[in-house]
């Protein structure tokens, strides 16, 4: 290949004197504008063509030279650049004529380059191939934009196609789309984004909120801009592989980067921004270098019909400048593309200073000078090349070559549309499209007869398919270009989408794809830049339902499979659900089902094809949500997907998504939602609506009104056929006040549900409505009143026609009233000094109102009401109570009346009933104070005598009298702190009979326990609340404490009253109680873990008051002297704090605690203890309490560092073995420190060395061997040891290796290449597998590997080591050869090479290595990744009997501890037991005898072969610590080991080992072995249960619970129990659980037959059925029931007889359920009762069976007689099973 030449090179320049360059024309082509005639035909020769003369721009060195340097100076550039404007002037007047015609010159430009063509030929048949490359090497080449070129820093002309919330999408050309973030478009923009963000109400913006920026306001779709190539690669916002994304800005000082005052000529195109919007235009920024130069535009020139007053600054237009200002600061801009658009006024730019003008969107003329198959190549102005591909050539609509359309020679309108980067020398892309030279959107006429256009996507939308899709033009490797009927619109398949299968070429004249055949195609895809539609042939996109989000119908049904479930710490929160390639919806947690699924992921599994309903679409979001809800999926009813679409009376499912006090909100489709009151909700009263629905519930509505405008809807539950006109009548003939009769439909907690007898309407009675009496009254008559009962005599109270509501009354005064026509109704009812009877329904500190019939309601002002009430609280009354009174006074202009109930308001013969306020005057028996006489002398504020009767930890019981019941709280007792002489047991100095003063100040409720007024004395003798406190026996009036007048930071005497999980109660007084947090009980945090010890029911404590909120009925305490935890803030915290914290949550990495409500901050493995090894955060529980200290504070991001290092909490004199590291000051190279693992990256790994200090572990300084999986080796949390290698404080860098060599000075040396000999035995793991054999790597050495070939592998032939070794396995090997100049190893494994094999052969003066195991805990956490042999932790030196143990290999499949069991042959070895006994008596010998010959030497340091000891392992399994450390090592995650290893501690007493092995298990092996781990819990269970205490195992209970699944721990631990005998706590774990998994039907049953089996209780047995029947769901009620008599057969505590009443009750609720006669007849059979047996066989086939299982039950019968009776009862059933046949036939001839 010749080299390539630069323009204006010596050697260009005199290849040009024998074939002139011409730089119009392309050499392949001669000039056919003008037709050929005789004189053109018969031309000189070329060699006397006058050249043409060149201009100096193309002499000299080009534009943009190769390595993007200059070698020409300032000046020379300067001259250069006026004359080649002078050549291009001169150029365009010679190629002018008056006529329009070309100049003459044009023939010699014609013959020259047919000149230059001729020498071409010749030169390519003397040269050959190697001219042809050169030529294509000039050739300049049509280049369209692709992902590739459109690399950062290109300019590109786009439109755009998509506005969203946060970017804007643009159109580019070649089907591609580029994304403009909100940030990359204007600086204005920018700073007003800015201005939101900081909230500043005095910006430009106005303090709007960000989502007041609407990018509508700023762009309109089809609006053409030019983008700058800010970034491209793979699309980060989608998980799709292989998706590209293209970033673009448009902010000026980019998009306009290059250009300067020089380059702004007219009708050069500019990008500029809004900076401010004036009166007459706006002021435009243009982004150039120089700030003087801004732009502006014309109000008339902003656009047709735009306001420019309205356009927002930082909005960006592309304008062409239209003038200049005398300086040239100001630039005339116009954005009309009207104006713009019109070429043939020359609104192209004619003259240019530099290329640097020709930027994308500039319109041009540019002069063609080549006419290829794929575009057009020209040059503008003589000197830049601009290309135009087929597609924007225009080549792709028609299907016809371009030759018909463009002429070499000619001159041809464009716009550029990108800039070409990568090529050289520069050259622009144009397009001659007639859409983009007009810069407005593509629109086509609908047909001949009319003149509208349209958009081409409405004309055929994307999604549609083509029927008859006619092929045009074939690009044989590109795809085709198809006619789609629609005009001036073609359609391009892709070559990858022509067919499902892949096709490498096309043809144009052969094939199913040649030109004019025709297909059936489908839209995917319109690019508005190409003015071209995308499409695909391929079947699976023509079958496929769906292409985009905007196809899918709102309340459509689709199909899909299910894409994966969203879960997170809560469960699982969404289902993905794939419709179609691209397409995924979402199903919400609460349309999975429905119902509330406890475990979708049991139901759903990826994968699984499901259908589903479409709930609502957001195309611009990408978001689509789906219900699985059968309800809905399977519904028929409309859907609402609009509010207009929407009719009253009209009936849908909707779904309940939020839940009010008034009502509930139902979610439709898309948008629709509909205002469910609770009125609507059930014809029967609903108070709370929350127990009646349930968020994610689907309720079928119909719809009541609908108000489209405000988008506002309201719904009903009700049914509208149930409330027809029968009933709208007698609902309106119906009067307040009469009375009617109903039957009960249904009863709630609070009210009844009655139908009024003949008129067919739903009433409600509430509770409170049913006697005069007392609430305990209410609830007695509401107990007796059934479903079905008829009540008689009701009065209608109230009725409200709009919410069909009639309340209706039970009270006897007031059904009286009516009766008599004396209730009031209505207001003109109301009479002066008439008696009235009424309710009360409400009261206030002024008064009380009555309420009468119909809503009427009266007031009895204070000092109307009765005198011995004034003074009471509420005065004596309650909400609802009946009350007779007098009406005072009428206020007929106010519509109001006052009533009263004293005595002196009642008329002449008339009585005042006061209701439940009058005091009974019941005589006394034996008054303590031998003064009162009846219970009416105990009011209020009465001082007597009372008699001590008993002494609880929280009351003093008394006696007023002997039948009069008295209490006396223990807040009621001291008056100081100092009066109280025990405060863990205040009323311990009371003794019963003691005789106290007290004053009577209420009633105490002994069934709510809570105190009441004195008025409120349900009980015929009541329990008198008292008071013995000195204070209130003095003569001044009581005041009784309400938590109205409590104040905050007020101190009391409390008294504990109850105990919580977290909190304890203490009360103040009888009726004013606080909760106090276990943090704030005591500044001493040792008491707080043991609250019932120290803190017991009934102890006083001195508390503050620290909130209080009486409309809650909320009052927090606390009793600690210093700050509360509850009002502890941030800012109150100071380093060095030791504070009491709560755990609330246990990881394997930190614990989780409380310091306040607002504070919950980590302790940190670093920060847990002193000593490294006790840093185990499972050790904690939650809600424990431990003290916390403070050793750092972030105040700028609000975080906290806490430690619990007994140094920082307890003692600073605490002894420390891992030092707190603070600072990377404390840190000194060759520091050797321990630490956990941070965080393990793909470099290395990060360790913690303080709270904020880390260091960094390269990969090579992690470990001295090869491990191939490192990763897996190093875990977070994992304890390592390492030494400081360098530090850096300015960086805060700190570097750390793990490497043995490093850190230990006896470390001996890892095998090297020259340490291996030949004949060595050795042991490696396999490094990679071949079909020729196997690479093996040696254990302990620097990564020396060698080949065992296939031929070595076995002393058979092996075809394939594939199929016997993969990487990693553990093998022994033999060195066979060594090859030291190429440094190979060969190795043998056959077994043959290792007969006779044992410690004396090839082990010589060769020394093991070993790992120093701390306390047996961590045999490789020191070295962190050596894997090598561990010694057993009771000697320093192995002992003789070492010999006999060995390595386990890492990859077998089972551990060989049974005895008996046959060894394993892997990888050439024999692990017999036979050849291991025969070895054995010469290896103890051997070792004995050189163990008294042998000498003590000193520890060698080189390098030593680690020597492989598995063969010398016992074959009854590992003997000894060091045997069940190694075969750890290769099974970390087998339980059966660890429990094996614990077994043998125990062997030998070690209790505490054990304990501890148990402990390393659960932190060592994986948390995805969940059974594995499950087996080591139920052990240390086992081990506690036999040698520990009942803490230790409650403590291994309790942490047992927190990591596995509390019912199983349960059950095992019961196991444990019972067959420990420990009866009794079984007993109390079963009564545990029944409590607390009461839906288990498996527990009921284990706890029965526990009682049975093992306690002998059948009665206590018998009483769980009914209690498991309450608990268990009605549908496994038979299934309980029937277990529980099966257990009466089955023990011989049992009564079988009781088993059959049991049985005989399931049958005759279920007579057809023939598995219960199957399990009766198998119990019987047991017994032994024959006759007992033929009963049940004759009654269960007398139930009129089928044939089929009739005969079932005659074989059973016939077995059984057969078995256990005689010939007679035989002959007996076969008689019977002949009659039944017979019966049989005869019923079905007589059918």
């Amino acid at each position: 290949m010749g080299p390539t030449k630069r323009k204006g090179s010596p050697a260009e320049e005199k290849r040009s004197s024998k074939a002139p360059h011409i730089d119009h024309h392309s050499p392949k082509r001669r000039r056919k504008s003008e037709p050929e005639t005789k004189e053109n035909s018969k031309k000189a020769p070329a060699s006397t063509v006058r050249p043409m003369k060149l201009s100096s721009l193309k002499e000299e060195e080009p534009a943009f030279p190769r390595g993007g340097a200059s070698i020409l100076t300032p000046l020379e550039q300067k001259q250069i650049q006026i004359d080649a404007t002078r050549d291009v002037l001169f150029e365009q007047n010679a190629l002018r004529s008056p006529g329009g015609a070309p100049h003459d010159d044009s023939e010699e430009i014609d013959g020259a380059a047919e000149a230059s063509k001729k020498q071409k030929k010749s030169k390519l048949k003397k040269n050959g191939k190697v001219n042809t490359k050169a030529e294509r090497e000039d050739e300049v080449r049509i280049e369209s934009l692709s992902f590739k070129r459109a690399i950062p820093g290109s300019l590109v002309l786009g439109q755009v196609s998509q506005i969203n919330d946060h970017d804007i999408a643009l159109a580019l050309p070649n089907n591609l789309t580029g994304y403009v973030s909100l940030t990359a478009i204007s600086d204005q923009l920018d700073r007003r984004i800015d201005d939101v963000m900081r909230g500043d109400a005095d910006s430009e913006s106005g303090g709007d909120k960000e989502d007041d920026i609407d990018l509508n306001s700023y762009f309109s779709v089809g609006q053409y801009l030019r983008a700058y190539v800010s970034a491209s690669g793979e699309d980060a916002s989608t998980t799709a592989k292989g998706k590209k994304r293209i970033e673009l800005s448009l902010q000026p000082q980019l998009v306009n980067k290059g250009l300067s005052k020089q380059e702004l000529v007219i009708n050069s195109m500019v990008q500029a921004s809004v900076a401010s919007v004036e009166d007459h235009g706006l002021v435009m920024d243009l982004g150039l270098e120089d700030p003087k130069v801004k732009g502006f535009m014309s109000s008339k020139e902003v656009g047709h019909n735009v306001d420019h007053s309205r356009i927002q600054e930082g909005a960006v237009f592309l304008c062409f400048v239209t003038g200049l200002s005398s300086n040239g600061n100001v630039v005339k801009l116009s954005a009309d593309t009207q104006k713009s658009s019109k070429l043939k006024k020359l609104n192209f730019v004619v003259d240019a200073p530099t290329i640097d003008a020709f930027l994308p969107g500039t319109a041009v003329e540019f002069l063609v000078s080549d006419v290829r198959h794929n575009g057009i190549v020209g040059k503008v102005m003589g000197m830049l090349d601009v290309t135009a591909d087929l597609i924007h050539s225009g080549g792709a609509i028609s299907g016809r070559n371009l030759d018909g359309t463009f002429k070499v020679g000619d001159k041809a309108k464009g716009r550029i549309i990108f800039t070409c980067l990568n090529s050289e020398p520069r050259k622009l892309s144009v397009s001659t499209r007639q859409h983009i030279l007009s810069l407005s959107p593509m629109k086509v006429s609908q047909g001949k007869d009319t003149k509208e256009k349209r958009e081409p996507v409405e004309m055929l939308p994307i999604a549609s398919i083509v029927e008859e899709m006619k092929v045009v033009k074939v690009e044989p490797s590109v795809g085709l270009f198809a006619d789609v009927a629609v005009t001036g619109v073609s359609g391009f398949v892709h070559i990858s989408r022509v067919s499902d299968g892949k096709i490498e070429s096309l043809s144009e004249s052969t094939g199913p794809y040649r030109l004019g055949s025709t297909h059936r195609a489908r839209v995917i895809g319109y690019n508005p830049m190409d003015g071209m539609f995308l499409l695909s042939m391929e079947q699976k996109i023509l079958d496929q339902p769906f292409l985009r989000i905007e196809d899918i119908e709102v309340g459509e049904v689709v199909k899909g499979k299910v894409e994966r479930l969203i879960t997170n710490a809560g469960g699982t929160t969404g289902i993905l659900v794939n419709l179609a390639e691209s397409i995924t919806g979402l199903v919400p947690e609460m349309h999975m089902s429905d119902i509330k699924l406890v475990h979708p992921e049991k139901k759903f599994r990826e994968g699984m094809s499901v259908t589903a309903r479409v709930l609502s679409t957001e195309p611009r979001k990408g978001q689509l949500r789906l219900t699985l809800k059968k309800t809905l999926v399977h519904s028929e009813a409309p859907v609402f997907k609009a509010y207009e679409e929407v009719t009253a009376g009209s009936q849908c499912p909707g779904t309940i998504i939020k839940i009010l006090s008034s009502g509930a909100v139902v979610q439709f489709y898309g948008s629709v939602k509909g205002f469910l009151p609770v009125s609507e909700m059930s014809e029967a009263y609903i108070q709370d609506p929350s127990k009646h629905f349930r968020i994610g519930q689907v309720v079928n509505v119909h719809i009541v009104s609908v108000d489209a405008a405000d988008e506002k809807m309201q719904v009903s539950c009700r049914d509208p056929s149930a409330f027809g006109l029968a009933q709208q009548a007698a609902l309106k003939k119906l009067k307040v006040g009469e009375i009617v009769h109903g039957s009960v439909t249904e009863k709630t907690s609070d009210n009844i549900v009655l139908e009024l007898e003949g008129l067919g309407l739903k009433a409600i009675l509430l509770l409170a409505h049913l006697t005069d009496g007392s609430n305990q009254k209410n609830m007695s008559a509401f107990k007796k009143i059934r479903v079905g009962q008829t009540l008689r005599d009701l009065a209608v109270l109230e009725k409200v026609e709009n919410k069909k509501l009639i309340t209706l009354t039970n009270k006897p005064s007031l059904v009286e009233s009516a009766k008599a026509s004396k209730l009031l109704t209505r207001f003109d009812d109301v009479k002066e000094g008439e008696v009235v009877s009424g309710f009360i329904k409400s009261i206030t500190s002024s008064g009380v109102f009555v309420q009468f019939a119909g809503g009427l309601t009266g007031l009895i002002l204070k000092r109307y009401l009765p005198e011995e009430a004034v003074n009471l609280p509420n005065f004596g009354m309650c909400q609802f109570q009946s009350v007779t009174s007098v009406v005072q006074s009428v206020q007929y202009d106010q519509r109001r009346f006052l009533l009263t109930m004293r005595d002196s308001g009642k008329p002449k013969g008339s009585t005042i009933d006061t209701g439940t306020t009058t005091v009974p005057r019941q005589p006394i028996i034996n008054a303590v104070d031998r003064e009162s006489t009846s219970l009416g002398d105990f009011r209020f504020g009465k001082l007597t005598k009372a008699r001590i009767a008993s002494v609880k930890n929280t009351q003093i019981n008394v006696r007023l009298a002997d039948n009069i019941p008295g209490r006396i709280d223990m807040s009621q007792v001291f008056d100081s702190w100092d009066e109280i002489e025990d405060k863990k047991a205040p009323l311990r100095k009371f003794t019963a009979k003691q005789e106290l003063s007290v004053r009577v100040i209420g009633i105490h409720d002994a069934r709510n326990h809570r105190f009441l007024p004195i008025s409120h004395r349900g009980a015929s003798v009541p329990t008198f609340e008292l008071s013995a406190k000195p204070s209130d026996l003095e003569p001044d009036d009581v005041d009784i404490l309400s938590l109205d007048k409590i104040k905050p930071r007020s101190s009391w005497i409390a008294f504990v009253n109850n105990v919580g999980n977290g909190y304890l109660w203490a009360s103040i007084s009888p009726n004013v109680r606080g909760r106090i947090k276990t943090l704030d009980l005591s500044d001493d945090v040792s008491l707080l873990n043991d609250l019932d010890g120290n803190f017991p029911v009934g102890s006083a404590l001195k508390v503050h008051v620290i909130n209080v909120e009486p409309q809650n009925n909320r009052l927090d305490l606390s009793a600690r002297s210093t700050i509360s935890s509850s009002s502890l803030t941030f800012d109150q915290l100071a380093k060095g704090m030791v504070l009491p914290a709560r755990v609330v949550r246990v990881t394997e990495s930190h614990i989780m605690v409380h310091l306040s409500e607002t504070l919950l901050e980590p302790v940190d493995l670093i920060n847990l203890a002193d000593d490294y090894d006790q840093a185990s955060p499972t050790k904690y529980s939650e809600n424990e309490i431990i003290r916390v200290c403070i050793i750092d504070l972030d105040s700028h991001n609000k975080r906290i560092t806490l430690s619990t290092r007994p140094s920082r909490v307890l003692n600073s004199s605490h002894p420390v073995k891992d030092p707190e590291i603070t600072s990377i000051a404390q840190i000194k190279t060759d520091d050797t420190i321990r630490g956990f693992i941070k965080n393990v990256a793909d470099c290395g790994a990060f360790v913690t060395l303080g709270s904020n200090v880390a260091a960094y572990v390269r990969i090579s300084d992690l470990s001295d061997l090869f491990i191939k999986d490192w990763k897996a080796a190093f875990k977070a949390g994992q304890l390592v040891r390492g030494k400081i290698t360098s530090v850096d404080p300015t960086l805060n860098h700190v570097q750390m290796s793990l490497k043995r060599s490093v850190i230990d000075e006896d470390y001996v040396l890892p095998t090297t290449f020259r340490d291996v000999k030949a004949g060595q035995i050795v042991t490696g793991k396999i490094r990679k597998v071949e079909e020729y054999g196997v690479f093996i790597v040696l254990d302990g050495s620097a990564n020396v590997s060698g080949l065992c070939h296939r031929s070595e592998i076995a002393d058979k032939s092996v075809a394939d080591p594939r199929k016997l070794y993969e990487e990693g396995d553990v093998v022994k090997a033999k060195v066979l050869k060594i090859d030291s100049e190429r440094r190979r190893i060969n190795f043998g494994l056959k077994a043959s090479y290792f007969k006779g094999f044992g410690e004396s052969e090839g082990i010589g003066d060769v020394e093991t290595r070993e790992i120093n195991s701390v306390n047996g805990n961590r045999p490789s956490e020191e070295s962190g990744v050596d894997i090598g042999n561990v010694r057993d932790f009771n000697s320093d030196e192995e002992d003789e009997g070492q010999s006999e143990e060995s390595d386990s290999d890492d990859e077998a499949e089972s551990v060989p501890i049974a005895n008996g069991k046959q060894g394993l042959s892997t990888g050439g070895f024999d692990w017999t037991a036979s050849i291991l006994d025969q070895e054995n008596k010469r290896t103890i010998s051997d070792s004995e005898n050189s163990s008294d010959t042998e000498k003590p030497r000193k520890k060698r340091r080189k390098p030593e072969i680690k020597l492989d000891r598995t063969g010398e392992l016992d074959a009854n399994g590992p003997q000894s610590v060091a045997d069940f450390e190694r075969l750890l090592l290769g099974q970390p995650n087998s339980s059966y080991l660890w429990l094996s290893y614990m077994a043998f501690q125990l062997q030998l007493g070690e209790v505490n080992k054990a304990r501890e092995i148990a402990e390393r298990a659960l932190q060592t092996i994986n948390i995805r072995e969940e059974s594995e781990k499950m087996n080591v819990w139920i052990a240390l269970l086992n081990l506690e249960n036999t040698y520990g205490s009942d803490e230790r195992i409650d403590e291994v209970f309790k942490r047992a619970i927190q990591y596995n699944d509390s019912q199983e721990i349960h059950e095992r631990l019961t196991s444990i129990y019972i067959q420990s005998e420990k009866n009794e706590k079984a007993d109390a774990l079963f009564q545990t659980m029944i409590k607390k998994f009461s839906q288990s039907p498996k527990i009921w049953l284990n706890y029965a037959n526990f009682l049975f089996d093992n306690q002998s209780s059948p009665a206590a047995a018998r009483a769980l059925l009914s209690r498991a029947t309450q608990s268990l769901p009605v549908h496994i009620h038979l299934d309980i029931t029937l277990k529980f008599a099966q257990l009466e057969f089955k023990y011989r505590n049992a009564d079988p007889e009781r088993g059959r009443t049991i049985f005989e009750g399931l049958l005759t609720t279920f007579p057809k359920r023939l598995d219960v006669w199957n399990v009766l007849l198998d119990l019987e059979i047991k017994q032994g009762d024959k006759e007992q047996v033929r009963r049940i066989f004759e009654r269960v086939l007398a139930l009129g069976l089928r044939a089929k299982k009739a005969k079932f039950f005659f074989k059973r019968w016939l077995e059984f007689e057969e078995k256990s009776g005689d010939a007679k009862s035989v002959e007996t059933v076969k008689a019977k099973a002949a009659e039944f046949v017979k019966k049989m036939a005869s019923d079905e001839n007589t059918t």
